[in-house]
């Protein structure tokens, strides 16, 4: 389980991109990148970590499923994935 905090911290990053992105979207257009610079770090969309659903784990995050490795692999063997089983041959 990651720390509350990086979770957290994560989750305002995602805020504030959803607060700027018509401001980014219309001062790109414009070309005018010193008003761009001067918006807050966070509101840059590359600033958003992927993140475990269940676990806020970062590393080894499976984009299809919003979830890590660790957990999406448990959860296979658990059979809670529709379509996903373990591979034998």
């Amino acid at each position: 389980m990651a720390k509350k905090s990086w979770i957290a911290r994560n989750e305002k990053r995602k805020e504030t991109v959803e607060k700027y992105a018509e401001k980014r979207r219309q001062l790109k257009e414009a070309g005018d990148y010193e008003a761009l610079q001067k918006l807050p770090r966070n509101a840059s969309p590359t600033r958003v970590r992927n993140r475990c659903s269940l676990t806020g784990r970062s590393r080894g995050y499976v984009g299809k499923y919003g979830i890590s490795r660790i957990k999406f692999r448990e959860l296979a063997l658990e059979g809670k994935i529709p379509g996903i089983r373990k591979a034998s041959w």
